[in-house]
């Protein structure tokens, strides 16, 4: 029976980490959230670690206790930076690891955030992902005034209006995915011509320069002409092909209707099952959305979310947790399973998971500025003694790292 793939691995990015009072902890570097230098030591310690990407998180609202209003704490970091523009400022100080921001497409433009994404792919050479995260919160809508949600609890969710809701903000993200694809593909790989004597400075390679008039040959570049519920795209797009053709689009999702977005639009989903019995029931359905979707024959990663606190004692992995609870006045409770021990406990877990279908983990780093070094440094080691996880790097993109072929242009073979 041949060996089971090695894992993959991501780590998500959020502030001074995934426990509300993570930026009271002593190693928390709470003063430096808001510089480039925390972020940039943070995804060069998961690069070390041999790590696939890493998501930066973002929103339109400030982080709270409730889903959708505001709330009066003084005691939770308020406020992220950019996450595109955080990536775009990451990106010359990494090599390997892929960098995949989010952004929240329900308030936004396709034509702008394909544009952002594509230039991500280009400066990082084809190290680009691409959170695509919807939005339903009331609080969020009033920020831009085009349209209005209603205010809505979590006693609600099961309520036809509120499913009523979420189907449209996921189809809409799907509308908005598949926009900002038809973007990528609207200008062909070898559209642009370099050589024509005339406009711009170069050096050819011969020691010498000369004048070169950079266009495009408008016989291989495409309208989009793409409607959807709250926008329009005409195209085509002003950025060249990304390297990788198509950027990597993950998600996150919990029940069936993002489930289905997933299906129809994304590379990788993360999901967060509490349970190895939970796990198979989540696949069985994503695969059966995909081959609805038309899509069962492309690979659509499936990841499981965990938020870590890592040590080489379990014990202080525990008590670091615990005194963060004390400090919150409440333990922590999440959409994801919340793992407190030892870097081979957690591999004991993550292999368990593993076996039961999934194909890699992104890991929330309960403290980021230890646990994402307790990922690179305890973790990795203890899954690649156990051969689960790769020596080094492999490839030059993130496509590449995950296994996932460079796509034709709809258009050329169209």
């Amino acid at each position: 029976m041949p060996a089971p793939p090695p894992l993959h691995l991501a780590v998500a990015l959020d502030g001074a980490g995934w426990h509300p009072a993570a930026w009271r902890a002593p190693e928390s570097q709470a003063a430096s959230l808001f510089t480039a230098g925390y972020w940039i030591d943070l995804v060069r310690e998961a690069e070390r670690g041999l790590l696939d990407l890493v998501t930066f998180e973002d929103a339109f609202v400030l982080q709270s206790t409730q889903f959708h209003s505001h709330d009066d704490r003084t005691d939770l970091v308020r406020g992220r930076l950019d996450a595109v523009l955080l990536a775009a400022r990451v990106a010359p100080h990494t090599r390997h690891i892929g960098l995949a921001p989010s952004t929240v497409i329900t308030h936004s433009e396709p034509f702008a955030v394909a544009s952002a994404i594509a230039t991500l792919d280009h400066i990082t050479s084809g190290r680009a992902g691409w959170r695509a995260q919807g939005a339903g919160r009331n609080h969020e809508a009033g920020h831009f005034g085009r349209r209005e949600i209603p205010p809505l609890s979590v006693a609600d969710l099961e309520a036809p209006e509120v499913l009523a809701l979420m189907k449209d903000v996921f189809d809409e993200a799907a509308e908005f995915v598949e926009a900002a694809r038809r973007l990528w593909d609207s200008v062909e790989d070898d559209a642009e011509i370099r050589t024509v004597p005339a406009g711009r400075w170069s050096d050819p390679g011969g020691g010498g320069t000369h004048l070169d008039r950079r266009h495009i040959d408008r016989n291989r570049t495409h309208p989009v002409d793409l409607e959807g519920s709250h926008w329009r795209v005409r195209g085509p797009a002003t950025v060249p092909r990304p390297p990788q053709g198509q950027p990597v689009v993950v998600g996150l999702a919990h029940v069936t209707i993002p489930y289905r977005l997933a299906a129809r639009a994304y590379d990788v989903v993360f999901v967060t099952p509490h349970e190895v019995e939970h796990i198979r029931p989540i696949i069985d359905e994503i695969r059966f959305e995909q081959d609805a979707a038309g899509r069962g024959d492309q690979t659509l990663h499936i990841f499981g979310d965990l938020i870590v606190f890592l040590d080489a004692d379990g014990a202080r992995a525990a008590d670091r947790k615990a005194r963060l609870d004390d400090l919150a006045g409440t333990p922590l409770v999440s959409d994801a399973r919340v793992f407190a021990g030892t870097a081979g406990e957690l591999a004991d877990l993550l292999l368990a998971w593993r076996d039961a279908g999934l194909t890699g983990f992104r890991l929330r780093p309960g403290v980021a500025a230890a646990d994402v070094e307790g990922i690179s440094r305890l973790l990795v080691p203890e899954l690649r003694r156990r051969g689960a996880f790769r020596p080094a790097y492999e490839a030059d993109t993130l496509r590449g790292l995950l296994g996932l072929p460079h796509p034709a242009n709809r258009f050329v073979t169209a």
